[in-house]
């Protein structure tokens, strides 16, 4: 841990307190005081703008080599520091130090480099020349940078989202305004520290805190040209509309249908159920939402999961053999208790891991849930396995689609035209087959359909969303034009 926690806001290169004053961080599992952290305010958020415009015309002038050995340096630091930001992620927001340890060394450490060798591979195209028989014209596509992009973060995986999103972004030629979760702000900080020792330009990634005024400001300020958000889909949609005529990446929630068919491989899908329901105490956009089991197999897959189930550790998460921690803060405590209640109150039956304690939600499992029940319509984003029993692959898919989101899914069968058949009717952007729900890999589009979000993101398509194309059109003037358009008319 270090000796002091970074608590302030970083506007063109200085950390400075906040406009507004500060607001506390408390740890989700003592409830005790971590730190006071600068809270801005409205011209805090025009000052970071304005810092990241001035830098930007400089930055996306910087030789592409020289950036990307600035995004090396900040992979090297990071990767040294690892450790450090692990226990500060475990302390501030929850997670196991195993779950810590992963986020930060498998993800969001690596981003730095991937992103800048992605960014070296960004290739343009030339095309023919389509209108004119002649051999005058030149058409060349290149990219350019938007200009300042907004990023607004969430505090489930605070480190990771943030650089692979930041890593991106700026490795375009792209300066950013960043403003952390407000429950994650600390580890944050750690990750911004590193920008600045790696050589970052002074403004071009600008850090405000606060809370949802903050993030209202930096998304309707008319300085920001681009948009990068993961959260709510209710924040989402009214981002959404805000970013009118303006390039956005929206990450939001999703309904996780994992379906058990009765070929599957029970065991290796009940390990993966306790992973997609329960990693991170289930807080976790791709967790596993609904477990869609057929009837064949339902009482087996039911009963090695409460057995599983009752074998995780639950408690201090900075302690190596423990499997689950808090949740974060009490409207996630008191949405997981609702969605609950409201599924045993029509009938469900309940099997409960531990005790409710602060902010400890106990490892849950419902059998009886129905379609109707709100966990099953809902995102739960905690730590419940909702079993509902189906008796058809055709109603496994029709209750999988009968959500407006659909981020990701998981299919259990070892069946390859089923697996392919029933991976093409879900409507996902993204069907794991006899793989959890919580996987996805940094090289390959991340995304949803529906209310789940707008673009993807990851590798080459993070580029191709924080760029602008742009075509270059050549006349060489030193060939004969064989042709009249305004007798031929073109083709």
């Amino acid at each position: 841990m270090p000796s002091t926690l970074p608590t302030k806001a970083l506007v063109d290169g200085s950390w400075l307190d906040g406009g507004a004053g500060s607001f506390p961080v408390h740890s989700p599992q003592s409830g005790e005081l971590i730190a006071e952290v600068a809270r801005c305010d409205v011209q805090d958020v025009e000052r970071a703008v304005s810092a990241a415009r001035r830098a930007q015309p400089r930055w996306a002038a910087t030789p592409l080599i020289e950036r990307v050995k600035i995004m090396r340096r900040v992979h090297a630091l990071f990767a040294e520091r690892a450790e450090e930001v692990a226990r500060v992620l475990t302390l501030e927001i929850g997670k196991t130090v195993a779950e810590a340890r992963e986020e930060v060394i498998e993800y969001a450490a690596p981003a730095w480099q991937k992103a800048g060798e992605e960014v070296l591979r960004h290739r343009g195209l030339s095309f023919p020349s389509t209108q004119e028989q002649t051999n005058n014209k030149r058409l060349v596509m290149n990219y350019r940078p938007l200009g300042v992009v907004g990023v607004v973060t969430p505090y489930n995986f605070p480190t990771d989202i943030s650089s692979i999103a930041l890593a991106h972004i700026v490795a375009a030629g792209n300066t950013a305004v960043w403003k952390p979760s407000e429950y994650a702000p600390i580890s944050c900080n750690l990750v911004a520290e590193i920008f600045t020792e790696a050589g970052l330009p002074d403004g071009v990634i600008n850090v405000v805190h606060g809370l949802g005024d903050v993030g209202a400001a930096l998304v309707e300020h008319p300085g920001v040209d681009g948009l990068f958000f993961t959260g709510s889909t209710a924040t989402g949609e009214r981002i959404a509309r805000a970013a009118a005529l303006r390039p956005h990446l929206l990450e939001l929630g999703g309904d996780g249908p994992f379906i058990v068919l009765p070929d599957a491989d029970i065991d290796a899908a009940v390990e993966a159920a306790i992973n997609g329901c329960f990693y991170f105490a289930g807080q976790v956009c791709t967790s596993a939402e609904r477990l869609l089991v057929h009837a064949e197999v339902h009482d087996e897959f039911v009963a090695k999961l409460t057995a599983r189930a009752s074998t995780l550790r639950v408690g201090d998460p900075a302690l190596a053999d423990t499997d689950m921690g808090p949740v974060r803060n009490e409207a996630s405590l008191r949405r997981i208790a609702e969605h609950v209640a409201d599924a045993r109150d029509r009938g469900a039956d309940v099997v409960q891991f531990g005790k409710e304690e602060g902010l400890f939600f106990p490892a849950t499992i419902l059998t009886g849930v129905t379609p109707e029940m709100r966990i099953a319509r809902e995102e739960t984003f905690g730590p419940v396995a909702p079993v509902i029993k189906i008796s058809s692959v055709q109603e496994a898919i029709e209750i999988a689609n009968s959500t407006e989101l659909g981020l990701i899914a998981s299919l259990w069968t070892r069946d390859l035209a089923t697996a392919w058949r029933v991976g093409e009717a879900l409507q996902h952007g993204t069907v794991n087959i006899n793989e959890t729900s919580n996987y996805w890999d940094q090289l390959a589009p991340f995304g949803g359909t529906g209310k789940s979000g707008v673009g993807r993101e990851l590798s080459g398509w993070f580029l191709d969303t924080f760029t602008e194309s742009k075509l270059l059109v050549f006349d060489l003037g030193d060939s004969e034009v064989r042709n009249d358009r305004r007798a031929e008319g073109g083709w």
